[in-house]
């Protein structure tokens, strides 16, 4: 009888498969190194120095910025913080993690050979790394710059094979990486997407029908001259006072002893100042988006000078939620968000920045040098349990959330602090990063989410830095944040049912 055959194929075990991959890698390696490339001879080796330390990207970067308009400056920032974050993760974990030897340069010719050659170990390729983040950052905001770039990335990637610098594989894996880092820096920070204005409760307000009674201040350094003209226009009436930013809270203070209304033209710091005097002074405010709208008018609604023109004629407002902060004898108001911990050093470093590249940019600038510059958690009490904290951030009103930035406003008067905390542990980038991988999701072990209307911390150390809309305060001891419900007054326009 004839015994069965099996017909089976055996099953590589791991060391076979690894040692055909590698084999494999060599081949095309060796592949490329023998093929004739037309054209990349006086290119490639160029363009793979250019991109040493970033430069090449830097330059470009620069360039989309100097277009000044909003959408190239987001998709730079995004590019540069995606290929920050690849940097970051490259020198600390990948090149630590696999340390294969650089490809023998035995096949390569000698004209297509670096002057200088790399020392560090071969997997994965930074250059490929940074190409893919910088040019997949830029597509995630702009998908036209995306396609500009995409080629002069790729030609990178490809130089460094084709300098014989890097195997094939060492290549596609920093590519895959850059990639990866360009959609965490998208879950930290997402793109701004256009969002219906938040509800809040309609309410009675003066209705000026020329602006009588109205005195304006404008913030000369934040933009927005056109719209502060085109107020004048509409509402002859209207007092307007411009000055520089060092100037405008007292510009404010003396504008509300003689205005039925108060109105403001700035950044979101202006705005609070503005909001704060304001409400003491028991005033309806009316915000004028300055040359970016800040978070607060556009949860308003008001992109352009003809909605506060309107609302101000017809006496159209709605009351809004003011969050309050309190620590000893200091206490501040702030109508979008205040934090602590790494928080304040993000206000601190965007603002260093946000005169020179605008305020998104800034941003993402802040964020890259605060998760590689050394810190170590606050400590406090936060509603009597000790904890670490590497951030607290308190939003003024519930939000939509992707990762631990805040997203769009739900609610303007909901009564709620939308509390984000980031726990204590060794590195603050690897939490913050898992902070925004967890998204929606209210807890896991390195983040908290959640929603009250009071929260008390105790035993902060002096010294600790509170950040409120801008603008950065010490607090130490006690600290409560809590809501003024409907406090405030505010112009905008009405939706019609």
């Amino acid at each position: 009888m004839t015994p069965d055959v099996d017909l089976t194929l055996p099953v590589p075990g791991p060391h076979r498969v690894r040692r055909a991959l590698l084999s494999l890698d060599s081949d095309l390696f060796e592949f490329a190194a023998e093929r004739r490339w037309p054209g990349a001879g006086p290119v490639l080796p160029r363009l793979s120095r250019s991109a040493n330390h970033g430069m090449l990207w830097l330059a470009v970067a620069t360039a989309m910025a100097a277009g000044r308009t909003p959408r190239a400056r987001r998709a730079a920032a995004r590019g540069m913080a995606s290929l920050g974050l690849a940097s970051l993760t490259i020198n600390t974990v990948g090149k630590r993690s696999v340390r294969r030897p650089r490809p023998g340069l035995d096949a390569v010719p000698l004209s297509r050979r670096l002057k200088r050659q790399p020392i560090t170990t071969s997997f994965p390729s930074g250059h490929a790394a940074s190409a893919a983040a910088f040019a997949t950052g830029v597509a995630l905001e702009s998908p036209g710059w995306g396609a500009v770039v995409a080629p002069v990335a790729f030609s990178v990637a490809m130089s460094r094979v084709y300098t014989g610098v890097h195997f094939p594989s060492d290549v596609l894996a920093g590519a895959a990486l850059g990639a990866g880092a360009a959609f965490a820096v998208r879950g930290l920070v997402p793109p701004p997407v256009t969002a219906a204005p938040a509800t809040g409760p309609g309410c009675a307000a003066p209705a000026l029908a020329d602006g009588a009674g109205l005195v304006l201040v404008a913030d000369t350094d934040t933009g927005g001259a056109d719209r502060v003209r085109a107020v004048r226009e509409a509402l002859p009436g209207a007092e307007v006072v411009t000055c520089p930013p060092w100037e405008v809270r007292t510009a404010l203070e003396k504008a509300a002893a003689r205005a039925r209304v108060l109105g403001v033209c700035g950044d979101d710091g202006t705005v609070n100042a503005a909001a704060g005097i304001a409400l003491r002074h028991g005033l309806p405010l009316a915000v004028l988006p300055g040359g970016s709208p800040g978070r607060f008018a556009q949860d308003l609604g008001l992109t352009r000078a003809g909605d506060l023109v309107g609302a101000v004629r017809r006496g159209e407002a709605t009351r809004v939620d003011v969050g309050r902060f309190r620590s000893g004898d200091r206490e501040g108001v702030f109508l979008n968000s205040c934090g602590l911990g790494v928080h304040p050093d993000l206000v601190r470093e965007r603002d260093r920045w946000s005169e020179w590249v605008g305020e998104w940019p800034a941003g993402m600038l802040a964020a890259l040098r605060v998760l590689r510059a050394g810190h170590r958690p606050m400590t406090a009490r936060v509603n009597g349990r000790e904890r670490p904290l590497w951030l607290l951030s308190a939003e003024n009103g519930a939000h939509e959330r992707t990762g631990i930035a805040a997203g769009h406003r739900l609610d303007l008067a909901d009564g709620l602090l939308d509390v984000r905390v980031v726990h204590g542990g060794s590195q603050p980038s690897g939490r913050l990063l898992a902070a925004a991988a967890a998204g929606r999701l209210s807890r896991s072990p390195v983040h908290a989410a959640v929603r009250t209307d009071r929260l008390r911390l105790s035993d902060v150390e002096p010294g600790t830095l509170l950040a409120h809309d801008g603008e950065v305060t010490e607090v130490s001891g006690e600290v409560t944040l809590d809501k003024l419900p409907g406090a405030l007054t505010v112009y905008r326009p009405l939706p019609v049912n």
